[in-house]
């Protein structure tokens, strides 16, 4: 009987209340509500079909089903009450969960015992980690329009996602509200004759990264004008350098590469300078000048001659196959 009063109760808490909703600004922007949406997994997608239409929330709500049912639930027990005995709105419940969701796991900030707030670390420090975040742009779709409030990033297979929270959190500063992922296993690679797998090749883990604060590219040089990429390019040199670092380590292979060389024959060429090579290409072209002119000599002191310049071309008689059986080799 007590459990039968457990799962009633439970039902009715459950239930949404008949109150007003308490409408205010929108807490997420429509771009970052959209790639909320759109990055929602099909599983989840499904599952929000099969709910009853009072759990559906309204079209003018940022709230998804759960959290819409979160805080109808919340708003019914009386959890959302203010201190003044306001409630919380939708926004501000919504800012709050955000807020929670994006909190550096493994840290608790406590009272101390002789007054004021420290900060406890909960797990063990990593300094250094030794792990590769590469970010990638977005999937959009063709004829839209690139989504700022969403990160893509390529991770190992071995992060997840508090993982990662906690690392962009502490990195770079970056807060985000929900995580995607999803691992990407690469066909098995074979040996020549495909009798037996051998690994598999680009396996890669991959993260969808809802943030708070839109992040745009910088714009490329390809669409930019003439005074503007000019710009561009003088400061990318000032700051990095970059023609500098080139020519540097162009001559650092060839150095490598002279060092390790085995054969005595080997020697430096110096087709790495825009002269030299413009030289070679001369020097080949009038070589090739000059064998024609030699040619072009030849055939004409053989019409001189009267001396065919075309030959027939002879053609030879092929053998007749011998008749003898043909022999069975046996090992």
């Amino acid at each position: 009987m007590q459990s039968l009063g457990r799962v009633v109760r439970r039902f009715y808490v459950t239930k949404p209340p008949l109150l007003p909703r308490t409408l205010a600004e929108s807490a997420l922007p429509p771009h970052a509500a959209k790639a909320r949406d759109a990055s929602t997994p099909m599983a989840v997608r499904e599952r929000r079909q099969k709910k009853p239409p009072e759990l559906i929330p309204p079209p003018d709500s940022d709230l998804t089903p759960t959290e819409y049912s979160t805080y109808m639930r919340q708003l019914a027990k009386g959890q959302l009450r203010q201190k003044d005995g306001r409630q919380l709105t939708e926004a501000e419940w919504l800012d709050a969960l955000n807020e929670k969701r994006s909190r550096l796991r493994g840290v608790k900030v406590q009272e101390k015992k002789t007054g004021g707030m420290e900060t406890r670390v909960l797990g063990h420090k990593i300094y250094l980690p030794n792990v590769i975040f590469k970010m990638v742009r977005n999937y959009t779709p063709r004829d839209q329009p690139y989504n700022p409030y969403e990160a893509t990033f390529r991770i190992p297979q071995s992060i997840t996602k508090t993982d990662v929270r906690s690392y962009l959190s502490t990195a770079y500063g970056v807060k985000t509200t929900y995580i995607r992922t999803a691992n990407y296993i690469s066909p098995l690679r074979r040996t020549r004759v495909g009798l037996r797998p051998v690994g598999s090749h680009r396996t890669y883990k991959r993260a969808v990264v809802g943030l708070v604060d839109p992040f745009y590219y910088p714009q490329d040089l390809e669409d930019m004008d003439n005074a503007e990429r000019k710009q561009r390019e003088k400061w990318l040199e000032e700051r990095f350098a970059l023609k500098a670092i080139t020519r540097w380590r162009r001559y650092e292979m060839v150095r490598m590469s002279q060092s390790g060389s085995k054969s005595k024959y080997w020697r430096l060429t110096g087709h790495l300078r825009r002269d030299k090579i413009l030289e070679a290409i001369a020097r080949r072209r009038a070589i090739t000048a000059r064998d024609l002119e030699q040619v072009q000599m030849e055939l004409a002191d053989r019409r001189a001659s009267g001396e065919p310049i075309l030959r027939e071309k002879r053609v030879r008689a092929r053998p007749a196959k011998s008749q003898q059986p043909s022999r069975a080799l046996t090992v």
